[in-house]
């Protein structure tokens, strides 16, 4: 064999192998909330890593990250999601409504196909000057309150509804509750449309006196932004699970099936639970959360369930156009 024949025969071999390992890889888009942005930096890399060690099979994660209810409007507008990863059940079965998703999606994985939770929490700026305690004192005159948008970020979503069944779990009527909600909100500056951009706010642009957002949002701020802020824990607060589905339209499609089920599993398994607890995630898995127990102080929880009844009448009642935030927020 001549050396230009030998080359040629080299260059096609080299060819073949790089298409061949671009056929092996699959990519997986994960559409996710705001806040989840540094959880997924660590799960990605241990899942592929994992992945390939049990398959042979190299898989590249890509991730979407947003306000959670305005990247549930973006799967259903066309983004190709083959997983979505999202911090209220509402906005996955908005994507199943529209037959992208299974509509029984929570069957498919246990806890109602949440790997971990989270609660809401205040962070106050260093010394807590305002002296900010529970609930009650985000409504008092002169403390202005960060919060992100209810119509477009769950975490807005879940503070709404914490302060709201916080009056009820007391024993406070509807109508006490309301107009809690609606002081509360009246002190509210700007309206962020993500979780971040709420964080953003206070942490960098120095609005407001407190902060109200997942317990693993302000505690991955303090580390962000140095020793500037305090976290206090309201004396309730409410369950906020993280749920996860398959995007069914588009892995099917694609032929992702396996990969996609093998990410949102690793979610649910120890090293997941692990990450999770890590970035101040409670997790499902009671090893990691004794491993981890320091992160996670102890907090009297209610779940939106036995205050509101479910997501669906959450939102009719709550969030949906000409419902009870804007109305409330309108008066503002």
């Amino acid at each position: 064999m001549t050396l230009a024949n030998l080359t040629r025969t080299l260059v096609a071999a080299a060819a073949l192998a790089a298409a061949s390992a671009h056929a092996q890889t699959t990519t997986l888009l994960n559409v996710s909330y705001d806040v989840a942005r540094e959880l997924f930096k660590d799960v990605n890399p241990a899942f592929i890593a994992d992945y390939k060690k049990k398959t042979g099979q190299t898989v590249e994660i890509k991730q979407s990250h947003g306000g959670s209810s305005k990247q549930a409007r973006a799967v259903i507008d066309g983004l190709e999601a083959s997983v979505v990863t999202m911090n209220q059940s509402s906005d996955i079965d908005a994507i199943a409504s529209k037959g992208i998703i299974a509509a029984d999606w929570a069957t498919k994985f246990p806890h109602h196909a949440s790997p971990f939770y989270s609660t809401m929490v205040f962070l106050v700026r260093k010394g807590n000057p305002k002296k900010i305690a529970d609930w009650a004192d985000l409504t008092r005159p002169g403390v202005q309150v960060v919060i992100p948008n209810p119509k477009t970020a769950g975490n807005g979503r879940y503070t709404y509804l914490a302060a709201w069944g916080s009056v009820l779990k007391k024993g406070g009527t509807p109508a006490q509750a309301r107009e809690f909600v609606t002081k509360l909100f009246a002190n509210v500056p700007v309206l962020d449309a993500g979780g971040r951009g709420a964080t953003t706010t206070f942490a960098q642009r120095d609005i407001g006196d407190v902060l109200v957002t997942f317990e693993n949002e302000v505690n991955l701020a303090r580390q962000e932004f140095g020793d500037k802020f305090d976290v206090v824990y309201p004396s309730i607060s409410i369950v906020a699970d993280a749920p996860v589905a398959v995007v069914d339209k588009v892995v099917d499609r694609k032929n992702q099936r396996k990969e996609a089920t093998a990410y949102l599993n690793f979610l649910f398994s120890e090293p997941g639970q692990e990450i999770a607890a890590r970035h101040f995630l409670r997790p499902r898995s009671e090893a990691a959360f004794k491993k981890y127990g320091a992160n996670f102080k102890p907090i009297k929880l209610f779940t939106l369930e036995e205050v509101f009844g479910d997501w669906k009448t959450v939102q009719k009642v709550h969030f949906d156009d000409g419902g009870e935030f804007d109305r409330i927020y309108q008066k503002k």
